[in-house]
């Protein structure tokens, strides 16, 4: 698609494009324009990956939300969630980390323990999500300078061509010139893209970690309580009552207020508000 883009040119003109370019440039040029098609297409399968992969987790989340914390317990509300989910991965953590508890031969408040275990779980899913973003990054701070990098070894080649053949003329100049600019233009082209799409993930992931931390608080408060305080959410509509005016409507779902929980540094349980 960039040959086609970046190849077309007005009529008359048709000796100019890429391909003169590149072969004007010489293997410096060529090298310049791999590294450039790499760095692409590698940050659009970074993008469409971690596009599904996000998406994976936010349908995740609401299946939490329906389900989950209807159960009886922790381990009956893990079997209603998809093996090797994040949100699942936090409750195998979880429960874990209360088995492991009992068998420590030092006394550690189970609260700080809990915690300390829900915190590496949620890191460790933080890592995998961020994971290919600094590579989207890296490429939309370089690729500009790549691609002036082949139009400077482009129009250096190109001046001592002209130089040689001892004719200075705009003709001959503004063909092997402009066409050194292509790469310039290439770098833009792999630039943008590729920032666009680490703050759009950032921002995605910003959303998604905050969940995930509200879900592992609700973990703690469940495990540190014995079950006695969980969140309790309200599906749309459920609590919605019929009348004549039509002036009761449903509202999204949303956290009961006796669901929050009070979780201090001292390792005490937490207290239902």
């Amino acid at each position: 698609m960039l040959t086609t883009i970046l190849a077309a040119a007005p009529a008359g003109t048709q000796q100019y494009g890429l391909v003169q370019a590149l072969e004007e440039g010489g293997p410096i040029s060529w090298a310049t324009f791999a590294i450039l098609v790499l760095m692409l297409v590698v940050s659009l399968y970074i993008l469409f990956t971690k596009l599904f992969e996000q998406q994976k987790i936010r349908n995740q989340a609401k299946r939490v939300q329906q389900s989950f914390w209807a159960s009886n317990s922790l381990r009956e509300g893990a079997a209603k969630l998809e093996k090797n989910s994040a949100y699942r991965q936090i409750v195998d953590d979880g429960l874990a980390a209360q088995d492991q508890h009992t068998k420590l031969t030092d006394p550690v408040e189970a609260h700080d323990w809990l915690h300390g275990s829900l915190a590496r779980s949620e890191a460790s899913i933080n890592s995998q999500l961020n994971a290919g973003l600094a590579f989207l990054g890296t490429v939309g701070a370089t690729a500009p300078f790549i691609g002036l990098f082949g139009t400077v070894v482009g129009i250096y080649r190109a001046l001592i061509a002209i130089g040689a053949s001892g004719q200075a003329s705009i003709d001959k100049v503004a063909g092997p010139v402009g066409e050194a600019l292509i790469m310039t233009a290439l770098g833009l082209v792999v630039a943008v893209p590729a920032v666009l799409s680490y703050n759009w993930l950032q921002r995605r992931n910003k959303s998604i970690q905050e969940d995930l931390s509200s879900f592992s608080n609700d973990v703690l408060g469940f495990l540190a309580s014995n079950g006695a305080v969980k969140p309790n959410y309200r599906n749309a509509g459920a609590t919605a009552t019929a009348s004549s005016g039509g002036t009761a409507a449903a509202k999204a779902p949303a956290r009961a207020t006796s669901a929050s929980t009070t979780m201090g540094a001292t390792g005490a349980n937490p207290t239902q508000s």
